[in-house]
């Protein structure tokens, strides 16, 4: 009933760029915070990227100023836009958010399914 959905994933060459969207979907009441999770094969998930309810933003210092977040809260939409990729940045990206529903009234704890991208060198 409640979903996330990722896509914008890709094969890209070193210094290009990628855009991934993932979409909040189903009884929604109100998304706190988003964030992009990423996990290459042999290491654990690290955090990328997080934006709060408020618009503030935050980093992993590997993407600073290279990886950009940004939500729209009118599609329940939680963007990562990636310019000059590098082979480092191959991993497996996730959305995560929390979510408060209407019915049930509870919050939970939401992961996408996961987008491949793999930057070439």
């Amino acid at each position: 009933q409640v979903q996330l959905v990722e896509s914008g994933g890709g094969l890209v060459q070193a210094g290009g760029s990628l855009r991934l969207s993932c979409a909040a979907s189903g009884n929604i009441f109100s998304i706190n915070v988003m964030s992009w999770y990423r996990q290459a094969p042999g290491k654990q998930r690290e955090l990328v990227a997080v934006i709060t309810s408020g618009g503030d933003m935050t980093y992993a210092d590997s993407v600073k100023g290279r990886f950009t977040i940004s939500r729209d809260n009118a599609k329940n939409a939680v963007y990562l836009q990636m310019n000059s990729l590098k082979p480092e940045d191959t991993a497996v990206y996730y959305c995560n958010t929390i979510v408060h529903l209407t019915f049930p009234r509870v919050t939970r704890d939401l992961w996408g399914q996961g987008t491949q991208v793999t930057v070439s060198s």
